[in-house]
């Protein structure tokens, strides 16, 4: 059961709550016998305390905030660092680590990923940082056993940088707000909104994370309520909980669209850091006696069954139960609704076809990555499938320990081996399986995972192509039972098990062995390595006193995400050449994009040579004669750029390309109801795109051109409001809104650029 609050809540040794109303602290007073303000209520919480020791502004009202560590993958650090090196980067000023877990199979593509490697060993060595080589871990848990610190705080270019179980407050952004602190700059926010979320009771047998963290997000996602936000664990549920557990459940945070999260630490959590050979790491974390939170999400866990999220989104989730008893029902509106996300007539989807004998057939089954490869989570797949056969049929199993520690001691205690017998087939610790770049399912094939997303595609397979396969996400549990029901859709609960619990063993001597640590100790005779791969960022233009847009894209899907934005998979290859990877851009949700958008950026460039815009781009002539009839406009003066426009935007991966790839092709802004993540705005200012917002109905269509009067001034006056014109629809007048920019942001985006703007 999970119940929302609909006011803010005091929480009273960690245990009491008390909704907020005119009475509320005059009866804590009563019951504490101490008085007791909001404001310092407010400034009791866990995540005040940690953002207020690295807040460095003077004010907790704008955060200006410096973290501890930094972390990063091959698919984002080559960007990052070519971006910090072309913005004068000369060493790591906080420990940064570099891990490869996204490129890790080096199958496509040549030498590129490799080099990226190389690159990046080369860049640790240069410049002071650590570098964790392919197989070894996956980003998240590499950050878990070697990073994580109680009260510490660390940035990470992946949107499920989550370490709250452990104590640390970590955030996943775009690589440019990393960029900002390898050079001493400061990560600015309005201090955000802290919501509670009081765990209690004891999950049942059969039970996991993953399932838990499903019925949070399926309560919280669709209503925002905790969007942008920290969410903060506490309640006396967490004591039942393994360290593997709270983990399993703060990774899948991210897909509330929060901001962060902070767990209350005790005797379970110290252990981990012990048995990590970093005890020095630990500290107890807990609220004040008298706490204020904006919100609370109230979990009783021992009402929580095994769950299954549908596609195409992790809050379309149900139980398994459920779903069983109502298959054809649920499965046709799976089918209906898909029809919104997919928009592509290529595709025939069906689901329906998977009933076979009044029961869910599903043809593969993967536990995997940063939430589902945990020690435990696989221990207790081997229980359920020991002396089990997973079939000789269509349905096949794949286990990625999430790092090679887990690997080893899975080896040890013989879960590998039960898990082999049983028709599993291990691998190494990879990414893949989260972002499309491994066990892709055959065409119209049905996946359970667990693992972190199942948007459209981001199993692999391609919309353009006339593919489509679905993943639906599950706990390792029920997903083990499935296995050893042969691909029949079964609850963890009905499989009669008593799960050993073996303990784990942590060897340093994996680490010590292989991973470069030479943090903090730059080498400046090193010499770069780049391979023919690493291509440079194009130089970008500053703002112009107006500008003109052409609208190359219209996506009314309720949100869109930032795998359809720039598709994750095959892209991997290009992530460190904007230019081939921009090719990508939109390609599977609107293939029609990056023609249009390099069409209009033609005109763009003929203008910056000094060229005849109109004979690069002939339309131009009537858009500027219909300015020309208002306005006076500066032609030489004015930028020509693209823009899309979405619903909801942003939902997703924290990485930087999903904007700098429209940039690279020119594009200039979005225009959008609202931004889905805080992470997607910035990444779209950060790239010198203005991110606006638009009210109301839509007054433009795919393929107008805008005009937008006096945006340099706009900027420079903080004016909230900016007015626009559609031009081929006799210079129709409306309203854009760039919401609240801080003062860096604005001068980014009149420089064109965060490389710009550390340029001077």
């Amino acid at each position: 059961m999970i119940k929302l609050y609909d006011k803010g809540v005091y929480l009273i040794d960690g245990a009491e709550i008390i909704e907020d109303a005119p009475d509320a602290l005059l009866s804590i007073s009563q019951k504490t016998g101490n008085n007791i303000e909001k404001d310092i209520a407010k400034s009791n919480t866990m995540a005040y305390k940690i953002l207020n020791s690295h807040n460095t502004s003077g004010s907790m009202e704008s955060l200006k905030i410096k973290f501890d560590k930094l972390i990063s993958h091959d698919i984002t650090y080559v960007g990052i660092l070519q971006t910090a090196r072309a913005s004068g980067l000369e060493k790591f000023p906080i420990p940064y680590v570099l891990t490869n877990c996204h490129n890790s199979l080096c199958a496509v593509g040549g030498t590129i990923n490799e080099d990226d490697h190389m690159f990046g060993l080369s860049c640790a060595k240069k410049y002071g940082g650590i570098y964790v080589p392919a197989h070894q871990a996956v980003i998240h848990q590499y950050a878990r056993e070697m990073m994580a610190e109680a009260g510490s705080m660390i940035l990470g270019s992946d949107s499920h940088t989550r370490y709250g179980a452990l104590g640390t407050m970590a955030i996943g952004e775009g690589g440019p707000e990393l960029v900002k602190q390898l050079l001493e700059r400061t990560y600015d926010i309005p201090m955000p909104k802290v919501v509670a979320v009081y765990l209690t009771g004891e999950p049942r047998k059969g039970v996991g994370p993953q399932d838990i963290a499903l019925a949070i997000i399926k309560s919280v996602f669709k209503n925002g309520y905790v969007n942008n936000k920290v969410m903060e664990f506490v309640g006396d549920g967490i004591k039942n909980l393994s360290m593997d557990y709270r983990i399993g459940i703060d990774v899948m945070t991210t897909e509330t669209t929060c901001l962060s999260s902070i767990w209350i630490t005790d005797d379970v959590v110290k252990e981990y850091y012990e048995v990590h050979n970093r005890p020095d790491k630990f500290k107890y974390l807990e609220p004040e006696k008298v706490a204020y939170y904006d919100g609370l999400v109230y979990v009783d866990m021992s009402q929580i069954k095994p769950m299954i999220a549908m596609p195409f989104h992790p809050s379309n989730a149900y139980t398994i139960d459920e779903l069983n008893a109502n298959l054809y029902d649920i499965l046709d509106e799976i089918e209906k609704n898909a029809l919104i996300s997919l928009d592509n007539n290529n595709v025939n989807y069906v689901l329906k076809d998977k009933i076979k004998n009044g029961k869910l057939y599903v043809e593969q089954g993967t536990i995997a990555g940063c939430a589902g490869g945990s020690f435990e989570n696989i221990c207790d797949a081997a229980d359920i499938l020991c002396g089990k056969s997973i079939g000789t049929d269509e349905f096949s199993l794949s286990i990625y320990p999430a790092s090679q520690p887990i690997f080893m001691e899975l080896v040890k205690n013989g879960a590998i081996a039960k898990l082999t017998v049983a028709g599993a087939s291990i691998r190494t610790a990879f990414c893949g399986p989260c972002f499309g770049a491994g066990d892709t399912p055959a065409n119209n094939g049905l996946s359970i995972r667990h693992t972190t997303r199942n948007f459209p595609n981001r199993e692999g397979s391609k919309i353009t192509n006339g593919q489509i396969s679905s993943v639906a996400l599950m706990d390792a549990r029920s997903i083990a039972a499935t296995a050893a029901n042969q691909g029949y859709l079964t609850s963890a609960e009905d499989i009669d098990i008593n799960f050993g619990k073996p303990k784990y063993f942590y060897d340093s001597r994996i680490y010590e062995n292989r991973v470069y640590n030479g943090a903090l100790k730059p080498d400046p005779s090193v010499e770069i390595k780049r391979g023919p791969g690493i291509i440079d960022w194009p130089e970008m233009s500053e703002l112009t006193d107006d500008l003109i847009l052409k609208v190359v894209s219209v996506i009314n899907d309720p949100v869109t995400t930032t795998d359809e934005l720039i598709p994750s998979g095959e892209t991997s290859s290009y992530r460190s050449n904007p230019l081939g990877l921009a090719e990508y851009t939109l390609s599977r949700k609107d293939p029609e994009y990056v023609g249009r958008a390099k069409y209009v950026q033609k005109a763009e460039k003929a203008r910056i040579a000094g060229e005849s815009v109109i004979d690069a781009n002939p339309e131009l002539s009537k858009v500027y004669e219909a300015i020309e009839k208002k306005f006076m406009i500066d032609i030489k003066g004015t930028q020509i750029g693209s823009t899309i426009y979405a619903v909801k935007p942003g939902d997703g991966s924290a990485r930087e390309q999903a904007a700098s790839c429209q940039k690279v092709l020119g594009g200039l802004a979005n225009i959008a109801k609202e931004y889905a993540t805080k992470r997607y705005r910035s990444n779209l200012i950060n790239w010198g795109m203005l991110p606006f917002i638009l009210e109301g109905d839509l007054p433009f269509s795919n393929l107008d051109y805008i005009f937008v009067k006096d945006i340099k001034k706009a900027i420079m006056s903080k004016s909230s409001e900016v007015k626009a014109y559609v031009v081929n629809k006799d210079m129709k007048e409306f309203t854009l809104t760039l919401g609240d920019l801080t003062d860096d942001e604005r001068e980014i985006i009149l420089k064109g650029c965060l490389i710009n703007y550390y340029r001077g």
